[in-house]
C-alpha cells in the first residue's frame, strides 16, 4: 500500500509539479491550496506525511503546526517557503518540522527528503522539542543559495550539543554564526564566551583558557577563572583556532577527551560542561601537513563543518545586507538613507576583501558622513577608492612595494572603521611581505635552502624557522645557472 502525501500550497504550478513527481515516485498525493482543508485531513488522521507552504490565503502554517505536532506527533512535516531567511529555518525547526526547503527547490531533493522522513517516522520518537517564539532580531541576513544551506544546517544543529567548526575568510561573520547557534539552541540560558587566539600572547593562552591559581607565574597575584569556567553550562567560542600554540592544543585535546581540566598551577581536575564552537580563516589541513596543528584535535573539533562563503560569492545578498545595516544605523540615531540602484550595482561588482565587516563599515560611514538622503554611485565609488587609484604596478617600471603596503594597510584600516584592527598589525603586515619573499627566493634557488639563505642574507636556521612559521612548501627543481 502506497504512502499518502498531504500537499498544501496556494501556488497551483507548484502543486502540479510536486503532484506529478510524487505520483511518479509511487505516492498517493492529496493536494490543496488552503490550510483549513489541510487541517481537516490531518485532524481526521489522514496522510502519512505533510508537505506545506508557510503563507497561504487563510493563514500561516507555522500557527497550525504546533497543534498538528500535539495531535499527531508521528506525522512528519516538511515546510517550503519563498521567504528564505534564517528565522524561517529556525521557526520551522522550532514548530517541529522534519525539514525546511527554501523555494525554488530541487525535485530530486524533495523526493529524497520525503523518503527519509517516512523511514525515520517508523523509528521510536525523539523527545518533543520546546517551541518558543524566536526573537525579533535577525542575526544572519541574506537569501542566496549559499546562505540557505547554512540556515538549514544551523536549524538542524540547534537542539544538539555537537562541536562545530566554522571556516571562512575574515569578516564573513563566523562569530555571528556561533552566537546564533548559542542564542537559538538549548544552551541559550547559559553564557556565551568568546576567545580570539590571535589576539592573546601565545604564552598566556593556556591561562586564559583554563584560568590560573595564585602564584602560578610571575604577575599571577590572585586566582583567575579561565574561559572554560566562565562558559560553564553555555557555549565557548574558540576563534582563530589555527593560531593556537601546540602546547595549548595538547591541553585542549585532553579536555575534549576527558571532559575535565586543571588550572595553570593547579592540581585538582575540574569537570567541564560547555559546547565548543571553533572558527578559523586558515587552511587547517595544510597546517596539519606542516606539523603546526594536531590532526587528532582537528577531528575532535571538525564534527560538523560549516563553511561561510566570502561576500563575493553571495553578491545577491548585498541589497539585503545594505538595507539591514541602514536600519541599524537609523536605530542608532542616524538619519534615514537610501542607496541608489547604480550604487548597489557598483557594490555588487566590488571584490570585498574585508567581506561583510567591510560592507557594514562602508554603510555606517555613508550614513554618518553624507547629508544626501539618497547615496549615489559616485559617493560609493569614492568611498571604496575604486576610481583614480594609483596602480601599484605599471608597465613603465618595477612595482612600488611601499605603495603596495600603503594600499594594503589603508584597506585594512577601512575594513575595521570606526574601530582599529586587532593589535599586532605590524607583524601581520611584515608576514604578508615576508612569506612571498621567502617563497620566491626558494623557488629561484630550486628549493635549495642554503642558496636561498645566502640570497636573502639570512642565517640558515632563521630561514628554516620562517619556512615553518609561514607553512611554505619547498619544491626542489633544477634551474639554469645553478
Amino acid at each position: 500500500m502506497s504512502h499518502v502525501v498531504l500537499l498544501a500550497d496556494d501556488d497551483a504550478a507548484i502543486r502540479m509539479v510536486l503532484n506529478q513527481a510524487l505520483t511518479r515516485a509511487g505516492y498517493e498525493v492529496r493536494p490543496t491550496g488552503n490550510i483549513s482543508t489541510m487541517w481537516n485531513w490531518v485532524s481526521r488522521g489522514e496522510g502519512d506525511i505533510l508537505i506545506t507552504d508557510v503563507a497561504m490565503p487563510d493563514g500561516n502554517a507555522f500557527e497550525v503546526m504546533p497543534k498538528i505536532k500535539k495531535l499527531r506527533p508521528e506525522l512528519p512535516m516538511i515546510v517550503m517557503s519563498a521567504q528564505n531567511t534564517f528565522m524561517t529555518a529556525i521557526r520551522a525547526s522550532e514548530v517541529g518540522a522534519y525539514e525546511y526547503l527554501p523555494k525554488p527547490f530541487d525535485i530530486t531533493e524533495v523526493l529524497s527528503v520525503v523518503a527519509r522522513a517516512l523511514a525515520d517516522a517508523k523509528k521510536p520518537n525523539n523527545a518533543e522539542r520546546k517551541t518558543e517564539e524566536p526573537g525579533e532580531t535577525m542575526p544572519l541576513v541574506g537569501r542566496s543559495t549559499a546562505m540557505q544551506d547554512i540556515y538549514r544546517a544551523l536549524a538542524r544543529l540547534m537542539q544538539t550539543d555537537l562541536t562545530v567548526m566554522i571556516t571562512g575568510e575574515s569578516g564573513t561573520g563566523k562569530e555571528l554564526v556561533a552566537r546564533a547557534l548559542h542564542d537559538f539552541g538549548k544552551r541559550r540560558n547559559g553564557p556565551f564566551v568568546a576567545i580570539n587566539m590571535a589576539a592573546i600572547p601565545r604564552d598566556l593562552i593556556e591561562a586564559e583558557l583554563f584560568g590560573h591559581e595564585k602564584g602560578a607565574f610571575t604577575g599571577a597575584n590572585t586566582r583567575s577563572s579561565g574561559r572554560f569556567e566562565q562558559a560553564e553550562g553555555g557555549t565557548l567560542f574558540l576563534d582563530e583556532i589555527g593560531d593556537m600554540p601546540m602546547d595549548a592544543q595538547t591541553r585542549l585535546l585532553r579536555v575534549l577527551q576527558e571532559g575535565e581540566y586543571t588550572m595553570v598551577g593547579g592540581r585538582s581536575a575540574i569537570k567541564t560542561n560547555v559546547r565548543i564552537v571553533a572558527a578559523t580563516h586558515r587552511d587547517l589541513s595544510q597546517m596539519i601537513r606542516q606539523g603546526l596543528f594536531r590532526e587528532d584535535l582537528y577531528y575532535r573539533l571538525n564534527v560538523v563543518p560549516i563553511r561561510l562563503p566570502p561576500l563575493r560569492e553571495r553578491i545577491d545578498d548585498i541589497t539585503d545586507l545594505v538595507q539591514h545595516f541602514l536600519r541599524l544605523a537609523q536605530r542608532e540615531g542616524e538619519p534615514s538613507k537610501t542607496i541608489s540602484a547604480d550604487a548597489i550595482k557598483l557594490m555588487q561588482n566590488y571584490s570585498w576583501p574585508g567581506n561583510i565587516r567591510e560592507l557594514e563599515n562602508l554603510v555606517r560611514r555613508l550614513s554618518a558622513l553624507y547629508a544626501d538622503e539618497q547615496i549615489s554611485a559616485e559617493i560609493v565609488q569614492n568611498e571604496l577608492n575604486i576610481v583614480d587609484r594609483p596602480s601599484v604596478s605599471t608597465a613603465a617600471g618595477p612595482m612600488d612595494i611601499s605603495m603596495a603596503v600603503e594600499t594594503h594597510v589603508g584597506q585594512l584600516l577601512r575594513e575595521y572603521e570606526p574601530n582599529l584592527p586587532p593589535n599586532g598589525m605590524y607583524q601581520r603586515v611584515i608576514d604578508k611581505v615576508e612569506a612571498p619573499l621567502i617563497a620566491m627566493a626558494l623557488n629561484a634557488c630550486g628549493g635549495n635552502q642554503i642558496k636561498a639563505a645566502d640570497l636573502l642574507g639570512l642565517n640558515r636556521n632563521t630561514l628554516r624557522k620562517k619556512i615553518r612559521t609561514h607553512s611554505i612548501e619547498i619544491v626542489k627543481h633544477s634551474r639554469r645557472g645553478g
